[in-house]
């Protein structure tokens, strides 16, 4: 494929995205496909990585009910930009002795590249599992009007493929997609080692994914985060992409409340490539450490 052809995608899948939330247009940059692999238990993980959105720090999208003068003081002092706000978009790979899951699929940006040079192909990909259908995670299934995945199954909560079906933007993907779907009720296994965990707020049926081999574990906790400085810092302010505020902004702080406290490890996929690391409380709030590293 080639650069001109990747370009008009992204632009393409930003349009789809900056219309579905009807937010100020975001500028997404020409991305490289990056890959970057560890160890979990017996596990073979990957991070993939597709592309990246930098908005406008103008109070739409972060800091909602408060200036874009306080968000920018949040930014500064993590020794950020202060006009803008930049979220990866990335994917979690999951290798087993039997399975080869892939746990979102970002825009479909840089994805395939990413999954070509963690040296896996997209038709040995057989389970896909979705947090939700936003189109910076679901935009991936679809590649020029086919299945990117053809030989994977895709997996959904009921409530989220309900709420897929229902919005019209995402027709053109729900028609390619739709005898693939298979729907599960969250809190129960959706592949081997892997559970599924309901995370109320951002959609209506957006879940996480808790990854376990052995005494190792490794939590997607899908957009319960975006940015890892505001989202931290701030965790109660409102964030547009939340479908019901209220109840995201208690999940979110409940959510990294029990991280902090259980030292637990996470992959958030808006967080900066590769997106695996730490929670830690601090006071009222909390930091970041990335840790991408075996264990």
């Amino acid at each position: 494929m080639t650069k001109g052809k990747i370009s008009a995608k992204l632009l393409a899948a930003t349009i789809l995205m900056v219309a579905y939330q009807g937010l100020a247009v975001a500028q997404m940059p020409q991305q490289q496909p990056d890959a970057k692999a560890f160890k979990l238990g017996n596990l073979d993980i990957v991070a993939l990585h597709d592309a990246q959105f930098v908005l406008p720090n103008d109070g739409k999208v972060f800091g909602l009910d408060h200036r874009p003068a306080e968000v920018a003081d949040l930014l500064k002092a993590a020794g950020a930009p202060t006009d803008t706000i930049t979220l990866s978009v990335d994917a979690l790979l999951v290798k087993s002795d039997r399975h080869l899951v892939l746990i979102d699929t970002g825009v479909g940006g840089a994805l395939q590249g990413s999954l070509a040079k963690a040296g896996y192909r997209a038709d040995a990909v057989d389970e896909i599992l979705i947090t939700h259908s936003h189109p910076d995670h679901v935009g991936g299934l679809v590649l020029d009007g086919k299945l990117a995945f053809p030989n994977a199954t895709i997996r959904m909560s009921e409530a989220e493929w309900s709420f897929a079906k229902a919005n019209e933007k995402l027709t053109p993907i729900v028609k390619v997609i739709e005898d693939r779907v298979k729907t599960f009720k969250p809190g129960g296994e959706v592949a081997p080692g892997i559970t599924s965990v309901a995370l109320s707020g951002h959609t209506p049926g957006h879940v996480g994914y808790q990854i376990v081999s052995g005494k190792e574990r490794l939590f997607d906790i899908g957009d319960t985060v975006h940015s890892s400085i505001i989202s931290l810092a701030e965790p109660d302010w409102g964030v547009s992409f939340d479908a019901d505020k209220p109840e995201a902004e208690q999940n979110r702080v409940k959510t990294l409340s029990t991280l902090a406290k259980n030292k637990e490890r996470i992959f958030a996929p808006h967080f900066p490539f590769p997106g695996v690391g730490y929670i830690s409380a601090e006071g009222d709030h909390f930091s970041w450490t990335a840790n991408d590293k075996a264990e």
